[in-house]
């Protein structure tokens, strides 16, 4: 039996192409295979060796796989696909629709729970180390407002939810934080923003033939969860120019806490990430979150998690002896 950590990754988009290139930087993980709703036969991954198989045969590799990473869409696929996988397997994901995590979390912890497994959810950098971050921030400064800006950069999440409006072939979206709010949130101001003050959404849609542009559109700007509370605008282009000028994924954005401690003594906290690659980083974050699902699991714990959940040290391949001897 191998003393590896065994991974199986639960679909092949960008996120789960990211996630077999992450674990091959992990010398305590191996990838047992890859489960996909398309054709085995017609995916190409990066490693030759690396079978595939048809994701409603998954079932059958409850001995074989320690960590389902679970690399859906938060709009339809997870709050599906989560709780029938989770009663299967520990398993960890990165659903981020912000407003609805009570909801999936509660789904995911009966099935967790059911199953005597792990589910690790909202695991990425927002949700997930951006939310770190809020929460030390209010736990550390008290008397203080948290603010997040995300971009600007490409949201895999929210072009996702693009794609599936009818009507559309392909799709982007990118998130653009205001200039003058992070400005005056940095000045110590504590200014009261609206989500509209904060950030704008442009996509770029390429229309299915015979598509109308309006209704693609009104189904677009009125999405509640995505765009509804946003200026959001819809530029259609071709589906040429949408492989030439938009087949990077850069993402990034920033944290910031301003308060004041017990003096009076204004203060204030960032954490902000620059990211060439959105799924390739979010990739990352998922693998380092399967060693502590997996770790958890094996000291006996089950049911559904989230960032808060988990003590840093889990993250790290290093024993505790290495983590207070290199890192404190």
């Amino acid at each position: 039996m191998s003393d590896k950590i065994r991974i199986g990754i639960a679909g092949y988009g960008n996120l789960g192409r990211g996630v077999e290139a992450a674990l091959a930087q992990h010398t305590d993980m191996e990838l047992v295979g890859v489960f996909t709703r398309r054709n085995p036969a017609e995916l190409r991954l990066l490693s030759d060796g690396t079978p595939v198989y048809r994701i409603n045969s998954v079932a059958t590799f409850t001995e074989t796989i320690d960590v389902l990473i679970l690399c859906g869409g938060s709009k339809n696929d997870l709050p599906e696909q989560g709780p029938e996988l989770s009663a299967l397997f520990n398993t960890v994901d990165s659903f981020d629709t912000h407003a609805r995590i009570p909801d999936y979390f509660a789904a995911m912890d009966r099935a967790a729970q059911q199953g005597g497994h792990i589910a690790l959810i909202s695991v990425g950098w927002d949700p997930g180390l951006f939310s770190i971050n809020r929460l030390y921030g209010e736990a550390v400064l008290p008397d203080g407002a948290n603010y997040s800006f995300w971009g600007p950069g490409l949201s895999q999440g929210h072009s996702d939810a693009l794609r599936r409006v009818p009507g559309v072939q392909g799709a982007v979206q990118y998130t653009i934080p205001s200039p003058e709010a992070m400005e005056r949130v940095r000045s110590g101001s504590r200014p009261a923003l609206t989500t509209r003050e904060k950030h704008t959404r442009s996509c770029y849609v390429v229309l299915e033939a015979g598509a109308d542009a309006a209704t693609v559109e009104r189904a677009i700007v009125t999405m509640p969860d995505y765009f509804a509370d946003y200026d959001t605008t819809v530029n259609f282009i071709s589906a040429e120019e949408l492989q030439r000028d938009h087949a990077a994924m850069p993402h990034g954005g920033c944290v910031i806490r301003g308060g004041t401690t017990g003096k009076g003594t204004r203060q204030m906290m960032e954490f902000s990430l620059q990211l060439d690659s959105n799924p390739e980083f979010t990739a990352s974050v998922l693998v380092a979150y399967a060693r502590a699902a997996f770790r958890l699991n094996q000291q006996g714990d089950s049911g559904a998690k989230t960032v808060f959940d988990i003590p840093p040290g889990l993250l790290s391949p290093k024993s505790a002896a290495e983590l207070r001897r290199e890192l404190l």
